[in-house]
């Protein structure tokens, strides 16, 4: 991990202020594009709050209030006296932010597990039109294709069906996918580059089919939730689009909803 913060001297263009734009916001954009730039990759400690705000010759009370979004956005992730890091993907990030299914009225009002993921098929295709509108890329356009089954408490939940593109994630292959250390989005992160965000999703109601049943173990044609889910990186960036069918016989679909200005 690269130590930044200890630098005295940071190569900053200064933040020029605008009419319409609050001053914060445009620090945050110019922290942004650091960090999207790969001047500060994930991991990375920033330097201090006052290096970087004589850099964009702001104050440190603007600074912190680009830094205090940065870190509820989950970009930014603050130490207690360590200082502000880039944040990474790791299972936690991915239970509390990503993953929301929960075990019906176990330890009221939530209880997390990580799931189980078994990958069932990988493989190289083209774009579909919804897959193209979702991925903001061309009908036709190359992409991987994953299927993938959780388990939960040794059980099947849950159906993932991953589509990403295969130009943004080149050099993706299933011995990779499969050999990958932590999360999904900690691969992108890590072998990409690609920081997962954000996601945006619909949910659903609808039937099991006869192949989605059989993945799931339980009978065709029994009520489902249907999640579809883009995630987003920097500029809000599509970069996978996921269908997850739920079993939610014995769990729920929990969302924590929180306000933003």
């Amino acid at each position: 991990m690269k130590n930044l913060k200890a630098s005295s001297k940071l190569e900053l263009t200064p933040v020029a202020d605008s009419l319409g734009t609050p001053l914060f916001r445009q620090t945050k954009q110019a922290l942004i594009k650091l960090i999207e730039s790969g001047r500060y990759a994930p991991g990375d400690c920033l330097p201090s709050e006052t290096v970087i705000a004589n850099g964009l010759q702001v104050s440190i009370g603007t600074l912190r209030k680009a830094v205090d979004e940065l870190v509820v956005e989950n970009v930014l992730i603050r130490r207690q006296g360590k200082g502000t890091f880039v944040a990474t993907h790791n299972s936690d990030r991915f239970l509390f932010q990503f993953f929301h299914v929960e075990k019906r009225f176990i330890n009221f009002p939530h209880e997390h597990e990580y799931p189980d993921v078994e990958c069932i098929s990988f493989d190289k295709g083209t774009a579909t039109e919804g897959e193209a509108v979702a991925l903001g890329i061309r009908l036709g356009d190359s992409v991987f294709k994953i299927n993938n089954r959780l388990k939960l408490s040794g059980q099947p939940v849950i159906f993932d069906q991953l589509c990403v593109s295969a130009v943004l994630f080149k050099g993706l292959s299933e011995k990779k996918f499969l050999e990958r250390q932590s999360t999904i989005y900690d691969l992108y992160q890590r072998d990409f580059g690609i920081s997962v965000l954000h996601a945006q999703e619909r949910a659903r109601a609808t039937l099991t089919n006869r192949d989605i049943a059989r993945i799931l173990g339980v009978a065709s044609g029994l009520p489902v939730i249907e999640v579809h889910r883009i995630a987003l990186t920097f500029g809000d960036k599509p970069v996978e689009y996921r269908i997850s069918t739920i079993n939610t016989q014995h769990y729920d679909y929990v969302s924590f909803l929180s306000k933003r200005n």
